[in-house]
């Protein structure tokens, strides 16, 4: 059956599909010799494909790869840095940084810590990035001074940003002095850096900002003690399923 060459390329896990597509915008994709067309269509079953003259087809998709890493500040969240920053893939050790496709899922800004998603399942990020899929996020947000009831209420009720008001948010202060302010924020959406920006619009600035949780898939490692900053784990087998059922 043909399907779109960007959507197989995501399904093998090869690429997320806008990723293949810039490849195939780039003339680095080919059909049975010929450079494809972005939006033309393939039949895995019988036609050739080629990324950068290298033959791929079913049999040799690469085993899917599903990880949870504890991202630190001053590292980026891409794969290749075009400053030359640490990225997270450089977090992995070799055997696994080496494997074809393995990208985030979303983004942390560089001096965001915590819970990020690796994988090599091109069709599972693009699902768990589309806006129609709500999977909650927690963090913990360090804020200056002391919020009041006021500004907590518009937090959780939604922020006017750049003309478009952010979804309803859970807030909650875990702890509080007239100099500091720690909450407790779970997001069901992931505006470029939204936490930081509505703090800002509620008069405050954000001293310290770290994801604990994506859902139910909390940042810890297989004995439940906290997983180090810089260290990761692949995702458990229930984990993968509460992720997958989240967008069936």
């Amino acid at each position: 059956m043909a399907e779109r060459v960007q959507k197989i390329l995501a399904q093998w896990g090869i690429a997320s599909r806008r990723r293949a597509e810039e490849m195939i915008v780039a003339g680095r994709v080919r059909r049975n010799g010929k450079i494809v067309q972005l939006g033309e269509k393939a039949d895995p079953e019988k036609d050739h494909l080629e990324i950068d003259g290298k033959k791929i087809e079913p049999a040799n998709r690469p085993k899917r790869l599903y990880i949870l890493i504890n991202k630190p500040i001053g590292v980026v969240s891409t794969c290749k840095d075009p400053q030359n920053r640490p990225t997270v893939i450089d977090l992995l050790p070799d055997s696994l940084a080496s494997e074809t496709g393995l990208h985030p899922v979303g983004r942390l800004d560089i001096n965001t810590t915590g819970a990020l998603l690796l994988t090599n399942d091109g069709q599972l990020t693009l699902t768990l990035t589309h806006p129609r899929y709500h999977l909650p996020k927690t963090y913990r947000v360090w804020l200056d001074g002391a919020i009041d009831r006021l500004a907590l209420q518009r937090w959780r009720e939604g922020i006017l940003l750049e003309g478009k008001k952010t979804l309803p948010a859970q807030v909650e202060i875990l702890k509080q002095t007239d100099q500091k302010t720690l909450l407790e924020v779970i997001l069901v959406e992931g505006r470029n850096r939204q936490i930081r920006s509505v703090a800002e619009e509620l008069g405050h600035r954000v001293l310290k900002l770290h994801r604990s949780a994506i859902g139910r898939i909390q940042l810890n490692s297989g004995n439940n003690s906290p997983l180090p900053l810089g260290d990761y784990r692949f995702l458990t087998l229930d984990e993968l399923k509460y992720l997958k059922n989240q967008i069936n």
